[in-house]
C-alpha cells in the first residue's frame, strides 16, 4: 500500500479535546477504507502566516498513512466538508519517517551546529580585513564642488 503523509488546521477556538476527537474520526475513516495510521503528532496551536477565515491560529495535526488513495480521498473528502478544518494537505511518500518530525523536536535539537561552531568577532570593531590587494595609497582627497568656494573667498 502507498505511504501518505497528511497535516490539517483546526480553527483556534475549538478545544485540544475536539482536535483529538476530529483525528480520532480521520483515523476510523482510513482505517475503515482498509488503510492504517502509523503515526499521529499534534503539534499544538501555532500562529498561522497569514489570516485563514478570520483566523490567526490553530490547532496542526500531522498523520503517517498506509491506506490505499479510496481510504485517503475520503478522509479528504470529510476534510473539506467539515467547518472546523481551515487547510489540508496531503502528500503521497516513498517511506515514512521513523521517531518524532522535524517540528516536535526540540528546539536545542534543530538549532544545534548551525552558529555555534563559527568564529563571532565582537561587532564590526575587531574584524581584521585582511591584505587589500595591489591598490596602494589612494593619497589626497581631491577638493568637493563646495569645498571650492570656500577655498577661493
Amino acid at each position: 500500500m502507498p505511504y501518505y503523509e497528511s497535516v490539517f488546521i483546526a480553527r483556534q477556538d475549538i478545544s485540544s479535546a475536539q482536535v483529538d476527537q476530529l483525528a480520532d474520526q480521520f483515523t476510523e475513516i482510513v482505517a475503515t477504507g482498509g488503510g492504517e495510521v502509523k503515526k499521529r503528532e499534534y503539534w499544538g496551536l501555532r500562529s498561522l502566516a497569514y489570516r485563514i477565515n478570520k483566523n490567526r491560529k490553530g490547532h496542526y495535526v500531522l498523520f503517517n498513512l498506509e491506506a490505499p488513495s479510496a481510504a485517503v480521498s475520503e478522509m479528504e473528502r470529510i476534510m473539506r466538508l467539515n467547518e472546523d478544518i481551515l487547510r489540508y494537505l496531503t502528500v503521497k511518500v516513498e517511506a515514512l519517517e521513523e521517531g518524532p518530525s522535524v517540528m516536535m523536536q526540540a528546539k536545542s535539537d534543530r538549532d544545534r551546529g548551525r552558529r555555534g561552531d563559527r568564529e563571532r568577532p565582537d561587532r564590526f570593531g575587531d574584524r581584521d580585513r585582511g591584505d587589500r590587494g595591489d591598490r596602494g595609497d589612494r593619497g589626497e582627497r581631491r577638493p568637493r564642488d563646495g569645498d571650492r568656494e570656500e577655498q577661493g573667498e
